[in-house]
């Protein structure tokens, strides 16, 4: 026989959303080994009767992969008599589901399964020693880098694989943008021209007026000062589109702008998506650049500056 041993237990019951937070005390009696912790192989091994059928039952941990809410529903999926499975610690507040199960295994805890709490002492685990801990990590070194040499192949087939597959499909889906854009494009590139001789055409015109009335109608006496005001507005007119446009009037440049100015408004009547045009061309470049990394082994670490660095 067990020793009887009472146990008392402090859990809160949630009532209502966030409203508040209500206690329900209650005891068991259990006995004290009822869950035990012991290591096997380096792993903790957690065994427990399952209440259903009466049975021990025993759950090997990855403490630095398995989380308090794993550990739990593996629990109840193997007794589906289970409804309630918690875990509290010594002071009665509860553990979270994220908690990794390294860190709980670190101190004393209480385990709630239905309405039963059971007082679990994990046993302390010897440190490694330093020696110890160092020859550890130059065999998972070891390990790591034999995967990598077995399989490094297999993954680049598979990466290459999925990057043609990604470069066709933009591709595809690039392919009537890329035809709208170029019927936009040669359209607004005739109308920038237009608009370049238009300039040309009101330049012209304006100095055949000027000689007209210097040498036919007037003099260059009453003509100088026409002349110097003309010039004067040009300026001014040359400082307001660097007010404006925070540029200065250079002429291939006001030419770029008004092409942008025309293609964006010839897109907008056409229902051409530019921005979503832009993104497609930038996944299109980065897959084409992860498969040029992808096909050159000695670049395959490298991060992307480093290569362009070298090239």
């Amino acid at each position: 026989m067990y020793p009887k041993v009472r146990t008392w237990v402090r859990l809160w019951r949630h009532t209502g959303a966030w409203r508040g937070w209500e206690g329900a005390p209650y005891s068991t009696l259990v006995p004290p080994d009822e869950v035990t912790i012991n290591y096997r192989h380096g792993l903790p091994v957690i065994t427990l009767t399952l209440p259903t059928r009466s049975e021990r039952c025993q759950f090997t941990i990855k403490p630095m992969v398995t989380t308090v809410g794993a550990f739990l529903q593996d629990v109840q999926r193997e007794d589906k008599g289970i409804e309630r499975a918690e875990v509290f610690a010594t002071d009665g507040s509860k553990v979270s589901d994220a908690t990794l199960m390294e860190v709980l295994l670190m101190n004393d805890f209480k385990l709630v399964i239905n309405n039963t709490a059971y007082s679990v002492s994990p046993p302390v685990k010897d440190k490694l020693s330093s020696e110890h801990a160092t020859e550890i990590e130059d065999i998972k070194s070891l390990v790591h880098r034999l995967f990598v040499a077995l399989h490094l192949e297999d993954h680049q087939i598979r990466k290459e694989r999925e990057l043609l597959q990604k470069l066709d499909h933009l591709k595809e889906e690039l392919l009537p943008l890329e035809q709208m854009k170029a019927r936009i494009t040669d359209s607004v590139d005739a109308k920038t021209s237009r608009l370049l001789w238009v300039g040309l055409a009101l330049m012209s015109t304006q100095g055949g007026a000027l000689a007209w009335l210097t040498w036919w109608v007037y003099s260059w006496d009453i003509m100088e000062p026409v002349t110097y005001f003309i010039t004067y507005g040009s300026a001014m007119a040359f400082y307001a589109y660097f007010v404006l446009t925070k540029q200065d009037y250079i002429y291939p440049d006001a030419k770029d702008r008004q092409f942008l100015h025309y293609f964006y408004r010839k897109s907008k009547k056409q229902h051409f998506n530019v921005e979503r045009y832009n993104k497609l061309k930038e996944d299109l470049a980065e897959a084409e650049e992860s498969l040029k990394r992808l096909r050159q082994p000695l670049h395959l670490r490298l991060p992307i500056q480093e290569i362009n660095d070298k090239d």
